[in-house]
């Protein structure tokens, strides 16, 4: 079978995060906005008759134990029991640790890719219970809708409305440990919850913003940089920071002036996935 192309896995911003409490399982309460970008990895895909499930390209620093396509792609298995393998190729885009979802994302297009490839027939719910197995995030990226999130991330309210600018995005040069900035004695862990309505009123905070800044200088940085110019926001527990603009142009302009050591892109935000343009 040839390559099949074009699975795209969108990176995700979050437009706010607030921790109200840790869990007894150590697991923190979370609200927060999930949006995502017309921008991300692509994934390709060859069906296998010996049941094999392989990379193609292994990403640098992921054992293949840690690897969520590995994963995702063999639980898939596992649950339908198909008969069916895969070879599994990526174009990388995304950052490690850098905030944007990736490897969520990277899992779930996995998840819903060979839902149809192996035609297992399974439902997005179905799905997003495999993904939960595998992160937080997983759920979001499978049914693909921006969303307000709580719980863990886990329990989802769509939010087809939100207006969708352009965004640049700037990718400091470090990577965050997510586990390190929910281990911090200083992060805030006990906001009060808001609303829907409170959050599009503007507040758009980000709990771990603190501690980043103070943890990584680099994204500090970034942050004042991109304040000069706008809103200037933290995704996830970073590494990347972001700022909203009306059109292309206007992203473009400042993205032109974004000094040397920074990487960054523009980026569309999507209330529907690109995913679901594709399957």
């Amino acid at each position: 079978m040839t390559w099949e192309t074009l699975w795209p896995a969108p990176a995700k911003l979050n437009l706010m995060l607030r921790v109200l409490g840790r869990r007894s399982d150590g697991y923190h309460r979370l609200q927060t906005v999930f949006q995502f970008l017309d921008y991300g990895d692509e994934l390709r895909f060859r069906l296998r008759q010996d049941g094999q499930v392989r990379r193609v390209n292994p990403i640098p620093g992921i054992p293949a134990e840690s690897d969520l396509i590995l994963r995702a792609a063999k639980r898939l298995q596992a649950y339908s029991g198909t008969g069916w393998g895969v070879e599994i190729g990526i174009h990388k885009r995304l950052p490690l640790g850098a905030g944007l979802g990736g490897g969520s994302s990277d899992a779930a297009t996995v998840l819903v890719a060979l839902n149809q490839l192996w035609q297992t027939g399974l439902s997005l719910d179905q799905l997003a219970e495999i993904g939960l197995s595998l992160g937080a995030d997983v759920p979001v990226f499978i049914h693909g809708h921006a969303a307000w999130a709580e719980g863990i991330g886990e329990k989802l309210t769509p939010m087809p409305a939100l207006p969708e600018p352009w965004y640049l995005v700037l990718i400091p040069a470090c990577q965050v440990s997510t586990a390190a900035v929910f281990a911090d004695p200083h992060l805030t862990r006990n906001s009060p919850e808001i609303t829907i309505k409170r959050f599009i009123s503007g507040e758009v905070r980000n709990d771990c913003l603190a501690v980043v800044r103070r943890r990584y200088p680099q994204v500090a940085e970034a942050l004042d940089w991109l304040a000069q110019y706008g809103q200037a926001r933290l995704t996830g527990t970073g590494a990347c920071v972001f700022a909203a603009f009306p059109n292309r142009a206007q992203a473009r302009r400042v993205c032109a002036q974004v000094p040397d050591g920074i990487q960054a892109f523009i980026a569309r935000g999507m209330n529907r996935s690109p995913l679901w343009g594709k399957s």
